[in-house]
């Protein structure tokens, strides 16, 4: 009974980690690439886009960095790294105390979106614009989803500006 207890409770530690915990994968490495302004929003939202097109429908693997599998926090990484020329740390609990804080109102383009998926879950993505974030979800993949969907809504947390 309690090894069954004990394995239970490590299952659950794993799941409810999500995104948040360090990954235990060694990164590959991705070319950094010049750094863009990021103020420029057309140029950084066709620069994502391009990610995007690229990562499209990668599947989400817990600790994935790469194109067999790819969390959240290390697609995000790796955009800014490989398309916008910023070098950024790897886990959303490092990546939520980058930048400042903006409210969801006040969002452009290349923020950073935070998501309380648990009670010790976060989850982030890149905003592009009305309402849409580029992201990798635990049942798509990397795709595209909206604020005003109803778990977005409801899981919405904060959000970050780098610049």
């Amino acid at each position: 009974m309690n090894q069954f207890f004990l394995i239970t409770l490590c299952l659950m530690v794993a799941v409810l980690g999500g995104c948040s915990s360090t990954p235990n994968k060694s990164q590959p490495s991705f070319k950094i690439a010049k750094q863009v302004n990021l103020k420029d929003s057309n140029k950084v939202k066709s620069l994502i886009l391009s990610q995007y097109r690229l990562w499209k429908g990668t599947p989400y693997e817990y600790g994935g960095v790469d194109f067999n599998g790819v969390d959240c926090s290390a697609f995000v990484q790796n955009t800014f790294r490989s398309k916008l020329g910023y070098a950024i740390p790897r886990t959303t609990r490092t990546q939520i105390k980058l930048g400042r804080k903006v409210s969801k109102k006040q969002l452009k383009v290349g923020d950073i979106v935070f998501f309380k998926t648990g009670r010790n879950s976060l989850h982030n993505g890149i905003y592009i614009g009305q309402s849409q974030f580029v992201h990798a979800s635990s049942s798509k993949g990397v795709t595209i989803s909206n604020l005003e969907n109803v778990y977005w809504k409801k899981t919405y947390y904060l959000s970050r500006r780098i610049y």
